[in-house]
């Protein structure tokens, strides 16, 4: 009787394995895709402050980034 329980017990493992630890690692490797993406972003100098700004929300002009309309004005 104990060897039948201990024997579905096992069988019940190996099914969650099979089919809900494959969905785990899809998800692992999404999110460490989602992460690489957020780390990608750098950071700039505005050549008219010295501030330090993320080069997607710059400004961009004649090659050279800027942290605000106004600095991009007072070149």
């Amino acid at each position: 009787m104990i060897f039948k329980i201990i024997a579905i017990l096992v069988v019940l493992f190996l099914v969650y394995l099979v089919f809900f630890k494959k969905g785990r690692e899809k998800e692992v490797e999404i999110n460490a895709k989602k992460k690489n993406e957020k780390i990608s972003d750098e950071m700039v100098e505005c050549p008219s402050c010295g501030t330090y700004v993320s080069q997607n929300e710059a400004i961009l002009s004649n090659g050279k980034f800027y942290c605000s309309k106004d600095c991009l004005n007072n070149k």
